[in-house]
C-alpha cells in the first residue's frame, strides 16, 4: 500500500504535530511540501484537500482529512491504537481530556508567544512584547497545573504515553527557540517530562526537520 502523504512545510508546527505521531506509530508516509510564496496552499488541487487552504492535510489513498490533532488520532486508530487507549473506556477518556487540555489551554497561550517571536520577525515585523508577556503569564498559570498533574503519573494522561504527549511536541520545540526556553526551568516534573519525550526516536526526528536551513 501507498504511504500516506501529509502535505504541509515542516516549520510548520501544526504539520510537525502530525509528523510526531506518524514517526512514533511507525507509518509508513512521505511530506510532501507545499510552497506558500507562491500560494500554493490556495490552489483548487490543495483546496480539495483542505477546504480552509491551511495546512496540514493528509492523503491516505482516496480518504483526505484535515486538522492536525484529527489526522493524529486517525494514525493511531490505524497504526498503533495503544497511543489512544480505546480498549479502556477510562484511559481513553484521560487522554481526550488531555488532548482537549493541550489545544484549548496549553496551545492557546503559547501560540501567540511562538507568533509574536518567531513569525513576525520572519515577516518583517516586531514584536509586540505585552503580548507575549500577557500570554507567558497565562502558559506559566497552566504549567502550574502540569505540575500538579506529573506529580502524579509519568505523562500526562497517566503512566502511559499517549497522543495527549506526543501533541506537544512542535509547539515546545518552536517555544525553546524563543527567549523563553527556560521557562519549564520552575516546573520540576514538567521539564522531567519534556526530557523524557525528548529522549524519544519520534521526537527527535521533529526536532531535526524542524530546525531551518542554514
Amino acid at each position: 500500500m501507498a504511504p500516506m502523504k501529509l502535505y504541509g512545510a515542516t516549520l510548520s508546527w501544526n504539520v510537525t504535530r502530525c509528523v510526531a505521531v506518524l514517526e512514533e506509530a511507525g507509518a509508513e508516509y512521505e511530506v510532501v511540501p507545499l510552497n506558500f510564496g507562491t500560494g500554493e496552499h490556495k490552489t483548487p488541487e490543495h483546496l480539495a484537500r483542505n477546504p480552509f487552504g491551511q495546512v496540514p492535510a493528509l492523503q491516505d489513498g482516496d480518504l483526505y482529512l484535515f486538522e492536525s490533532r484529527a489526522i493524529c488520532k486517525y494514525v493511531c486508530r490505524k497504526n498503533k491504537p495503544e497511543l489512544l487507549k480505546e480498549g479502556d473506556l477510562k484511559e481513553s477518556a484521560m487522554v481526550d481530556v488531555w488532548l482537549e487540555v493541550e489545544s484549548n489551554q496549553y496551545t492557546s497561550a503559547l501560540n501567540p508567544v511562538l507568533y509574536q517571536c518567531l513569525i513576525l520577525p520572519m515577516l518583517g515585523g516586531s514584536t509586540d512584547q505585552k503580548v507575549v508577556e500577557e500570554n507567558i503569564e497565562k502558559l506559566k498559570k497552566v504549567l502550574e497545573v502540569y505540575e500538579a498533574r506529573l506529580t502524579k503519573c509519568k505523562y500526562l494522561a497517566g503512566d502511559y504515553i499517549s497522543v495527549a504527549d506526543l501533541s506537544h511536541v512542535s509547539t515546545t520545540l518552536c517555544l525553546f527557540a524563543t527567549p523563553y526556553a527556560s521557562l519549564f526551568d520552575a516546573y520540576p516534573h514538567v521539564k522531567a517530562w519534556w526530557t523524557d519525550l525528548m529522549a524519544r526516536p519520534s521526537v527527535q526526528k521533529v526536532a531535526a526537520l524542524m530546525k531551518p536551513p542554514s
